[in-house]
Formats: C-alpha cells, structure tokens, sequence
C-alpha cells in the first residue's frame, strides 16, 4: 500500500470507538480526527521538577510525562492548538498519580472556560473521551481531585480535532510538507506577491555520501517504494492525482503538491525552460490556489502534466526542484552534522515528507527535537544514538496527522537499517513499507 493509499484511508476510514468511564458533550459520533497536540506550546499551574515540564505530556513520547506539584488541589495543564479548533477526541494517559476528579475544558482566549467532558469517578489508566463537540484554541485538563496522596501526572495529553472549527479560516500551516507553504488566504482577501527570492538555489554537494550517484539511485528508490509501492520512480514523472490529504494536487517523483508551493516552483522553472509549455497557462491558478486544497481553475491540469511529462525539459525540471528543494539542503545539512550515508537519507527523506521549514512538525523541528536528546557526531556525538533520537522525533511528527501516520517507512526502513548497523547504505538491502516487501541487490 502507497502513501497515496494510506493518505486516503486515513482520510476516508471509520472510527474505531474506545470504552469511556467519563461524561462527555457527545457528538453525533468521534470522526477520524487528527492528532492536534504533539509538540504544541502547553503550560501548567505548577511543576514537581523541571525533568517533569508540561511539554513532556505533548511531545510524542510515551516514557516523559508532566507532573504537578505534589498534594495540592486544583493543577491543571493547557495546551494551544496555534487556532480554534473542533474538538473532537481527548485522551489522558495517566501515571500513578491520576486525576479522580478533573474537567476537561475549551477556550478561544486562554482566559474564559467550557467543559466539554470530565469525570468525578477517575480510576486511573487511560482515559479516552471520545464523541466530543468542543470548539476552541486551547485544551485543558483541569485536575480538582486528586486521586492518590501526590499530585496530577500524565504520560500522554492528547487533543484531537477535525481541523479548523465552522466557520474559521483555515490554520497557516497545515501539518507535514504543508509547513512550507504560502499562508492561506481566505476568499476575497489579498494576496501578497511571490517575492522573486523564493526560488534561491543550493549547494550541490560533493559526489561523496548520498551524493554519489549510485547512493543516489538508491535513494530515489527507498522514497519511491514509500511514495508509489514501486522502486521504478522514473516511472511517476507523469503522475498526478489528489490523494485527499489536504495538499491539492500531488504530481511527479516526490509529490510535488499544489497546495504547498513547490508544485508552483516546478512549473515555474519548467517555463523558465520551455515557455509555451502544457503548463503555463496553469500559472495564474497555482498561484491563487497555494496554501490550499482548492482545484479551483486546475481544470484539465492532470492531463496537461502527464503531457509535459513526455518533454525530457520537464523531468529535467522535476530533477532539478527535487535536488534544490530537498536533496541538496538535506544532504548538506547531514554532512555538517557528521552523518553518514544512511544519515543523510534520513534527512532527505523526512524534508520529503515534512518540509525543509523551522516549524515544530517540519525537518527543522524534528531535528531540533532530536538534538535536545542526542549529540550528533559533529559534536562529539554516537552516529547510532543520535539517528534513534532523530527517527524518534521523526515518527512522532508523522502520527500528528493522520493521512500519514503509519510510520513503517521508518520503523521497518530506516530503523532496520540502523539495526543492522548499514550506516552506509551498502547494498544488498531488504525493507519493508506499509507491509509490503522490497530488495536491492
């Protein structure tokens, strides 16, 4: 199964519901929300010591987790959502220390509270409400009874939601590769021009490491059985089709996307080259539709792209966007941090995914995730131990959205790679992606 597969099961598939021992606003039933909170900012009325921070109930990891002052009544923690919200699913992990009695509430400005769900018969374990109709920016847990002599500590405080609550503008960033997109502009509102200093170019780096061009065969194949359940990536310049995932349109050897921008600077470059190509009489409407899902004036696009697909300048183009986007920036960055080939492909892989962006769910903030847990060699680091912190960070920002969030493109890929210690990518190589098989001799 594809990412494009998965990307729509997850867009379309059905709620599995979990046991709840607590009220809730139920809703008509708990949609396929997304995870919200993971790496969101959250604060909380009181901390027992700093190792146990507010920020370990959001961060993806099960093993961390906040804990409040102890034997004191009420605590509460609040996580901001970055915009209002539907609010659709809440799940507490609870420690020993669990709430017996708490409310979960919604807020627009992190001031005036609405219960949406709570409980005064906790027990402890996990909580998972499902079913709710809250709307708001921030989420919180608000902890009147303890349940034991200590205080209140979650492993896990997760939100989850359908997106932006009716009647809102749509978030500025929309989880994954999105990050790097233009803002969304709501209908009617103006449009701030493309500065021309947008498409900068990249250092190529050397032939060595990924760069060399039978590493880099490889990894076009590793993305390619992620991205299309095929090692034959050549074969997906002339693909095109919307995989429901928020994105628009996703097109060519790596997805370009037409709601995140690098689908735009594609065609830009491509008339650069050829200027009365299939393409260009699409300009107008990328540039209008980036930043969102719409196919607003994209009518018959698909079949112009699968024409220029048979013009040699147009892969041509879709080479040169793929390496000055995120091959170039990838493996650069990888090198500077004294990786190495298996290294480097993990970080081409999660800009692929995830945008080259500084945001918390885009590679800048997952490697900034890894590198509060791990020193990377450059600095005096284990190779092994940071790519672990780094494939960690990397799977926890892939299960905040939920049309990517199988994560065996990691866990049986690259993990597996790490396991049998080919920090060079030498061949031959089996992995698995979505269940399904793959080897290079």
């Amino acid at each position: 199964m594809s990412r494009r597969l998965a990307g729509w099961l997850a867009a379309t598939g059905a709620l599995v519901a979990l046991p709840v021992a607590v009220w809730a606003n139920a809703g008509a039933e708990a949609a396929t929300d997304a995870l919200l909170s993971v790496g969101r900012p959250v604060e909380a009325s009181s901390v027992e010591s700093p190792e146990l921070g507010a920020a370990n109930a959001v961060d993806g990891d099960g093993r961390t987790r906040w804990g409040s002052e102890e034997g004191v009544d009420p605590q509460w923690i609040a996580v901001d959502l970055g915009a209002r919200r539907a609010i659709g699913r809440v799940r507490l992990r609870w420690e020993a220390a669990y709430g017996r009695a708490y409310d979960i509430q919604t807020s627009d400005d992190g001031t005036t509270w609405t219960t949406i769900a709570g409980t005064r018969a906790g027990a402890g374990g996990t909580d998972d409400l499902t079913g709710l109709t809250g709307e708001g920016r921030y989420v919180r847990m608000y902890g009147t009874a303890r349940g034991t002599k200590w205080g209140y500590s979650l492993y896990d405080f997760d939100s989850y939601g359908t997106g932006p609550a009716s009647g809102d503008a749509p978030a500025p960033r929309r989880p994954g590769r999105a990050s790097q997109a233009a803002p969304v502009i709501t209908s009617g509102a103006p449009r701030p021009s493309r500065p021309a200093t947008t498409r900068t170019a990249t250092t190529t780096p050397s032939g060595t490491g990924l760069a060399d061009p039978r590493k880099k065969e490889i990894a076009m194949q590793l993305v390619s059985s992620a991205e299309n359940s095929s090692l034959d990536w050549k074969a997906q310049y002339r693909y095109i089709e919307d995989i429901n995932d928020g994105r628009g349109y996703t097109g060519g050897i790596i997805g370009f996307c037409s709601g995140t921008g690098d689908m735009l600077d594609l065609v830009e470059a491509y008339t650069s080259r050829v200027p009365g190509n299939p393409l260009a009489r699409f300009l107008p409407a990328l540039r209008k539709v980036n930043g969102t899902d719409s196919h607003a004036g994209l009518d018959g696009f698909p079949e112009a792209w699968r024409s220029a697909a048979a013009d040699p300048e147009f892969t041509k183009a879709q080479d040169g966007e793929r390496d000055r986007v995120y091959f170039n920036p990838a493996v650069t960055q990888a090198k500077s941090d004294g990786l190495g080939v298996l290294g480097q492909f993990a970080y081409y892989d999660a800009m692929v995914m995830h945008g080259p962006g500084p945001g918390a769910d885009s590679f800048g903030g997952i490697r900034k995730a890894a590198l509060a847990r791990a020193k990377p060699p450059a600095q005096g680091g284990d190779e092994a131990a940071y790519l672990t912190a780094f494939l960690d960070a990397r799977a926890a920002a892939m299960r905040t959205e939920a049309a990517h969030s199988d994560t065996s493109r990691v866990d049986t890929a690259q993990r597996q790679f790490l396991r049998d210690g080919n920090l060079d990518l030498h061949t031959p190589l089996a992995w698995k992606v979505y269940g399904e098989s793959y080897r290079i001799p």
